[in-house]
């Protein structure tokens, strides 16, 4: 994937969002992981949380997220499997202005070649709400270094090419009704 070292790398500031039932933050290595990948890459990790898996415990925290305009970018953790407690997706659904359907497809294209057939119990998605990425990825190490290194690190570059998220960071909220001025 073509990174353009001529350009200027633009840091980002990412909110991590841990959702479960039964990590602690001593036993949250999936986040641990994200939060490593993330400072490597040379962006700014602004704040860290834990929630349960409640659709109103999520959805109440990235409310608070997206008002906050030093925050470019949330991903989240755990909570996008297919069982009862699995409500991540719906939450993130209820607050997005749009969704970026190829992220998800893209996610799961890429876990196939790590997980087998396993990849379609994934319910990992993304979505724009009030000018800020929301990225809501599968609670396991593996997956969460599989949407990483395949899609994010390179989408959260500046220097990507053809194209990147940040870059578009500006224009978000063009007509859109409640403007969040974004600095860059």
């Amino acid at each position: 994937m073509p990174i353009d070292e001529t350009l200027v790398f633009r840091p980002i500031n990412i909110a991590l969002l841990t959702v479960s039932d039964t990590r602690v933050a001593e036993t949250d290595t999936s986040g641990d992981k994200l939060a490593e990948l993330i400072r490597a890459a040379g962006h700014h990790l602004t704040t860290r949380t834990l929630v349960p898996d409640e659709a109103h415990d999520i959805g109440q925290r990235v409310r608070l997220w997206i008002m906050d305009k030093t925050i470019d970018v949330i991903i989240s953790t755990g909570g996008t499997g297919v069982t009862g407690r699995d409500v991540t997706p719906e939450a993130m659904r209820s607050i997005w202005d749009k969704e970026i359907e190829g992220f998800g497809e893209l996610f799961r294209t890429i876990s196939y070649q790590t997980v087998g057939t396993s990849t379609i119990q994934s319910r990992a998605c993304a979505g724009v709400a009030r000018g800020t990425y929301i990225f809501a990825l599968p609670g396991s190490t593996g997956a969460v270094t599989d949407a990483w290194d395949g899609i994010l690190k390179y989408q959260l570059d500046s220097r990507h090419r053809p194209c990147n998220f940040v870059d578009l960071m500006p224009r978000l909220m063009e007509k859109a009704p409640l403007v969040k001025q974004r600095p860059i």
